[in-house]
């Protein structure tokens, strides 16, 4: 990475929502019981389960269950492709006839089914990180994906002087986060950046070989590029990879997410920055949320669990901290 680049990419951080910490989450439910005496018992069906990123929402979601005195399952596919393997987490989850059910949807389509047959049994539903594409759920507790990948096309565009061609690698374009991240991206570089150049968007299926694959055949297919952007962890830490891979220099890469790889790579300048989320504190939102419901509690639509971004000027600090997850 080129040293004007990386000093181009400035210190300031972003924080949406309420947030004052990303150790803690909107929302403030309180315990609940339920018939016969027994613990209210919440399922969660996540987007995934390997990444570092579903392993602190699930911290999240355990901590928190334990203040409200409930039980929670947290399941997930072993890969943000795996569709199928995820609604039929989903049904299991349904057939255990839970208090309340967390759900962040790969495919809202293909989940659609599934939330009819929650509704219809009277079991709230909590959407989180990506959401649903339903009026089914009662609140989602997500980052505002738009807004957060809106920050790192700003810190792009600076480390670029707002000229130069740029590639997005996008984690998929079924789920809302997907599609949120590269809208929010391409929507501001559209609106603010004109001298920038947007190359059309692949898709890495939350793979981070894949991921590297893509970032090898942009560079070679583009002499020229100047820049990268990655919309979750495998996708950032595989495109960072695969650069590596093809010898190029210069170029800007920025990511979202973080996970150890991605630290790293932002602390020795190879990578310009990322969009931090807060996974603890979204796990804890889902909890907090599901017993809200239960309780029969009204909530809001939304629960905006904030987002930072974060470079090798600020990783240390100790806000950013809080929301990293390594």
């Amino acid at each position: 990475m080129k040293a004007g680049r990386i000093l181009a990419v400035t210190t300031a951080m972003t924080l949406a929502g309420a947030l004052a910490a990303c150790g803690s989450a909107n929302g403030g439910g309180s315990g609940s019981t339920s018939g016969g005496g027994g613990q209210p018992y919440i399922a969660i069906v996540s987007k995934g389960f390997s990444q570092q990123f579903w392993q602190a929402v699930k911290n999240g979601a355990d901590d928190e269950a334990k203040k409200e005195n409930v039980r929670v399952t947290f399941v997930g596919p072993p890969t943000e492709s795996d569709v199928e393997v995820q609604i039929q987490q989903l049904q299991t989850a349904l057939n255990a006839k839970p208090s309340a059910i967390g759900f962040a949807a790969l495919d809202s389509k293909a989940a659609a089914p599934l939330l009819q047959q929650a509704q219809s049994k009277k079991i709230p539903v909590i959407a989180f990180d990506s959401g649903v594409d339903s009026t089914i759920p009662l609140t989602t507790a997500a980052t505002d994906n738009k807004a957060a990948a809106a920050e790192a096309a700003k810190h792009m565009a600076q480390a670029l002087g707002g000229k130069g061609k740029i590639a997005v690698i996008a984690h998929d374009q079924t789920s809302l986060s997907g599609k949120d991240r590269r809208d929010g991206f391409i929507d501001w570089m559209k609106a603010n950046a004109p001298g920038i150049t947007i190359l059309p968007v692949q898709y890495s299926n939350s793979d981070q070989a894949k991921a590297a694959d893509l970032a090898k055949a942009f560079v070679k297919a583009n002499p020229d590029l100047a820049g990268i952007f990655g919309t979750n962890e495998a996708s950032a830490t595989g495109m960072v990879k695969g650069v590596q891979e093809t010898g190029k220099t210069g170029l800007v890469l920025v990511g979202f997410d973080s996970g150890a790889a991605q630290i790293g790579f932002i602390k020795s300048g190879v990578m310009a920055g990322s969009v931090t989320q807060n996974p603890v504190g979204m796990g804890e939102a889902v909890v907090q949320a599901a017993v809200k419901a239960i309780n029969g509690e009204t909530l809001d639509k939304t629960i905006d669990t904030g987002f930072y971004w974060y470079d090798k000027s600020n990783v240390d600090d100790p806000k950013i901290q809080a929301c990293l997850y390594q």
